[in-house]
């Protein structure tokens, strides 16, 4: 019996990365970040608190926090950041170095440098705008892809989660 795409593509590990549900990269020039780029990540405004950081961060995968104003990439918040952080507003915590890269950058040269630093997380920037959010699984094999965090949204009444509305103050 022949192994289907995913299947082919949870066995054959040994030096390749996965993307884009079942895709496998196995060295540099075979797929760009714009590949792997989940489209749609969650974003907090530039109103947004360090209260509103904290309650994101509620959901076990999310590991970063993205501060846009309109699509203008402002900052990117690790957890750590926001762990005393109050009603300060989230566009003063975090910061942008070392935290984003553009759609071109090469997949494999990427994920060598985020499996090298610890890093889980990117924010994907083309002219200073947010276009997505590049996720490392847990595995550091692979790349989270739209579908399967739509997926793990779904609850067991076929309903999408929504984020709660950020607390916003006049």
């Amino acid at each position: 019996m022949p192994l289907s795409r995913i299947e082919e593509s949870t066995t054959r590990h040994e030096g390749g990365v996965e993307f884009g549900g079942g895709r496998v990269a196995y060295a540099p020039g075979e797929a760009t970040v714009a590949d792997a780029t989940v489209r749609r990540p969650k974003l907090l405004p530039a109103t947004a608190t360090g209260r509103d950081v904290r309650d994101l961060f509620g959901d076990d995968h999310v590991h970063a926090a993205l501060v846009v104003d309109d699509r203008t990439l402002l900052t990117v918040i690790e957890p750590h950041e926001a762990e005393v952080s109050g009603d300060i507003p989230a566009r003063t915590m975090g910061t942008l170095e070392g935290r984003t890269v553009v759609p071109g950058a090469d997949l494999w040269e990427t994920w060598t440098w985020m499996t090298r630093h610890g890093c889980r997380r990117l924010a994907v920037v083309e002219d200073g705008r947010c276009v997505g959010l590049l996720c490392l699984k847990r595995s550091s094999r692979g790349f989270c892809c739209d579908l399967g965090i739509r997926a793990r949204a779904i609850d067991g009444h076929g309903e999408v989660r929504v984020l709660p509305t950020p607390h916003h103050r006049s």
